[in-house]
C-alpha cells in the first residue's frame, strides 16, 4: 500500500498538471493572439489561478494597455506588469465589491479594435461579486451563503449568481464590447460546461430567470431570499444577443487524473463524475473497499456538496474523509485521501484529509466524539484530533477535487 507521502505526493501531481502558466503559455504558443492594426492589449484575470495566468501571458504578450489580476487573499501577491487586487472566498467581501468596479472601469476605455484577453479560473465569481443595481454586497453574500448551506452544486449555484451581477453570465462581454474578446478557461467544473467556470463572464447565462425562480422555489430558497434579490430575479430579462467571444477550454479536473493515472502503477481511474451529497459519494468509496479484488489505487475526481446542519468548521474534502473513516472504522488495509486542488477545502486552512481504518481511534484518544463532531459538520476540528489533515498552502490552481484510495491485499 502507499505510504501517506506517497499519497500525498500523487495528489501533487494532479495538482501539477493543472498548472496555469503552462497552459496559459501553450494556449498562446499554439493560437498567438493577433491584435488589429493600432488595437490596444487589455488582460484581465479573474480566479483562484489568476496571479500565475496572468504572469504566463505577459511573458509572451507585449505590454498591455492595461492589466489586472483579482485572486484571493492567499494567492495575492504582487505582480510586475499588472494591478492585483485580492477578494474574499468562498464569501463575497467589500474588496470583491472593489475589483468589479475596477473591472467595469477597465473596460470602459475599449475600442472597437482593441482586444481583451480574459483569463478565467475557478473562485472567480465570488472574487467579483458586481451586484445588479438594488443589491447590496450584504444581499449578495446572504444568498451565497443560502446556496452553499443547502447543498446545492456548482452549476445550479452559478444559475442564480449569473442572474444577480452585471458580470456574469456574458456581462464581461457587454462591458467590452465592442472589443474582441479571447477567454482562456481554466476549469474548476465537472464536465466542464463554460457556463458555470466563474459563473461564465464570457458566456451565455445558464438558465433563465424564469428557470433560476422555479429552480429556487423547488430547492425551497425562495422565500427565503433577501427581497432585494426577489426584485431583481423578477425584473424583465435582456434577451439582446450578446457579443461573441473566443472562448478556450486550457485546463480541467480529467487532465489532472489522467497525469496521476500515469505516474503510478496500478492505479485507474474509477470516475471523474464524484458528484453530488458527500454521504452519496462516500458511500461509493466505501464500497470500493468492500469490494475488494486486491491491492489498487482508484482514482476519483469530482466536487461534493455538504448540507449544513451543525455550527463547526470544515470542507466538503474533510467531510467526505471523516464519513469514509467513520464507515470503515476499525477495518484495516486501505487509506484515503480527498483534496482540493486550491489547497483550500472550505473556510479552512487545510486541503482536504488523509484518512484511514485507525482514523476515530485517534479522534476518540485525542478526546474527540467523531458522531458529534461529523453531525456537527465539525469535520475539520475532528480531523485535526487524528492529525489526518491535508495542509498544502495555496496552489495557484483550481480545478475540483481529487481523490485516491488506496487498498492493500486482502
Amino acid at each position: 500500500m502507499l505510504t501517506r507521502a506517497q499519497m500525498t505526493g500523487l495528489f501533487d501531481i494532479g495538482v501539477t498538471a493543472a498548472d496555469p502558466r503552462a497552459a496559459v503559455q501553450d494556449a498562446l504558443r499554439d493560437t498567438p493572439l493577433q491584435l488589429p492594426d493600432g488595437g490596444r492589449l487589455y488582460a484581465l484575470a479573474i480566479g483562484k489561478a489568476a496571479r500565475a495566468m496572468m504572469q504566463a501571458a505577459l511573458s509572451l504578450l507585449p505590454t498591455p494597455q492595461a492589466a489586472l489580476v483579482i485572486t484571493n487573499y492567499e494567492n495575492a501577491d504582487s505582480l510586475d506588469g499588472a494591478r492585483v487586487m485580492a477578494a474574499g472566498h468562498p464569501v463575497p467581501d467589500e474588496n470583491g465589491l472593489q475589483a468589479g468596479l475596477a473591472v467595469q472601469k477597465m473596460l470602459a476605455r475599449t475600442r472597437a479594435d482593441d482586444l481583451v484577453l480574459v483569463l478565467v479560473s475557478g473562485g472567480g465569481s465570488a472574487l467579483v461579486p458586481a451586484p445588479v443595481p438594488g443589491l447590496s454586497l450584504s444581499d449578495k453574500a446572504q444568498v451565497n451563503d443560502l446556496l452553499l448551506g443547502a447543498g446545492l452544486d456548482i452549476v445550479t449555484m452559478n444559475a442564480v449568481r449569473q442572474h444577480l451581477s452585471r458580470m456574469k453570465g456574458g456581462g464581461l462581454l457587454r462591458m467590452a464590447a465592442p472589443a474582441q474578446v479571447r477567454a482562456l478557461i481554466l476549469s474548476d467544473v465537472i464536465g466542464d460546461d463554460l457556463r458555470a467556470i466563474a459563473s461564465g463572464p464570457t458566456v451565455a447565462p445558464i438558465a433563465t430567470r424564469d428557470e433560476v425562480r422555479a429552480l429556487l422555489a423547488g430547492s425551497g430558497l425562495w422565500n427565503r431570499l433577501p427581497q432585494a434579490a426577489h426584485d431583481a430575479l423578477t425584473r424583465t430579462e435582456d434577451t439582446s444577443p450578446l457579443p461573441e467571444a473566443d472562448n478556450r477550454l486550457i485546463g480541467s479536473n480529467r487532465m489532472s487524473l489522467d497525469a496521476m493515472a500515469r505516474a503510478c502503477e496500478n492505479a485507474s481511474i474509477v470516475s471523474d463524475a464524484l458528484t453530488g451529497d458527500v454521504g452519496d459519494a462516500a458511500a461509493k468509496i466505501v464500497q470500493t473497499v468492500r469490494d475488494g479484488g486486491g491491492p489498487r489505487v482508484a482514482l476519483f475526481g469530482g466536487e461534493t456538496t455538504v448540507r449544513l446542519r451543525g455550527t463547526g468548521r470544515g470542507g466538503r474534502n474533510q467531510e467526505l474523509a471523516l464519513r469514509v473513516a467513520a464507515e470503515l472504522d476499525g477495518v484495516a488495509g486501505w487509506r484515503f485521501l480527498s483534496g482540493g486542488t486550491d489547497g483550500r477545502d472550505g473556510p479552512t486552512d487545510a486541503a482536504g484529509a488523509m484518512v484511514d481504518g485507525d482514523t476515530l481511534a485517534r479522534i476518540r484518544a485525542a478526546g474527540g466524539d467523531p458522531a458529534a463532531l461529523l453531525a456537527n459538520n465539525d469535520s475539520y476540528h475532528a480531523l485535526s484530533l487524528a492529525d489526518d489533515l491535508l495542509m498544502t498552502g495555496a496552489t495557484g490552481t483550481n480545478v475540483a477535487d481529487l481523490q485516491i484510495l488506496c487498498i492493500d491485499a486482502p
